[in-house]
């Protein structure tokens, strides 16, 4: 438990630049704050206390502004940016140094009493205001972009933008950072990209139909000299 504690405020200091002691980590930052008070409502969940866990768990959600579910399974290294407005619901599965920036929901779109939310693997980011939704899983390494809603599986080292979420695999396209772990400036635009090929394509196509027009006329001019066209 303090192993994991101990991750948890290093994960502040490696992915916020504003954090400047390890007295401010621990007093003034509602994200870790509501982790920490999630894994104590987690273990009292775990071990049967389930209206004590739902009590710490509002009394957090109250103080923080982020509402955790004590049902929810988080990894160690785990770190909510800002936070407010951060929702995780029951059933969901965070791995191990997982982002999450405010506004963030990861919902269920059921109301059967089974697995309803999503499972995060390890090393994903998810951008302010994103909403993954539905039993799916979101491969490690990942990038969600804000505002983007997500509601089928995501490979791993993909990026997903737009609503709903478009997947691009980014193998190959930048190393990983070692310490940052979503650059806003290098998410692609898979929409922009769609527009530019069809771009393309109405181009190219034009050019066929030009070709052929001229084949066309060609034919035609042939026909009248063949036929012994007076004004050829």
């Amino acid at each position: 438990m303090l192993a994991t504690l101990r991750r948890d405020i290093q994960a502040v200091f490696d992915r916020d630049p504003a954090a400047r002691s390890v007295v401010e980590v621990i007093f003034l930052y509602p994200g870790l704050h509501a982790v920490w008070a999630h894994r104590v409502a987690h273990a009292l969940w775990m071990n049967g206390f389930n209206w004590l866990a739902r009590l710490v768990s509002n009394i957090s959600r109250f103080l923080t502004g982020i509402e955790i579910h004590p049902g929810a399974t988080i990894g160690p290294g785990f770190f909510i940016d800002h936070g407010m407005g951060t929702v995780i619901g029951e059933t969901a599965e965070i791995g191990e140094n997982v982002t999450l920036y405010h506004n963030v929901t990861l919902g269920g779109v059921s109301w059967e009493k089974v697995k309803r939310h999503p499972t995060l693997e390890d090393h994903v980011v998810v951008g302010a205001g994103a909403q993954v939704l539905g039993p799916i899983l979101v491969g490690a390494h990942s990038r969600i972009g804000a505002n983007s809603v997500v509601v089928k599986d995501v490979p791993p080292h993909s990026v997903v933008v737009g609503v709903p979420g478009r997947i691009k695999s980014r193998n190959g396209d930048t190393p990983e950072p070692e310490r940052i772990d979503l650059q806003h400036d290098r998410l692609p635009d898979p929409n922009n990209e769609m527009l530019r090929h069809l771009a393309a394509r109405v181009v190219a196509l034009e050019a066929s139909m030009t070709h052929l027009r001229l084949d066309d006329d060609r034919r035609t001019a042939d026909v009248w000299v063949d036929g012994g066209g007076s004004h050829i």
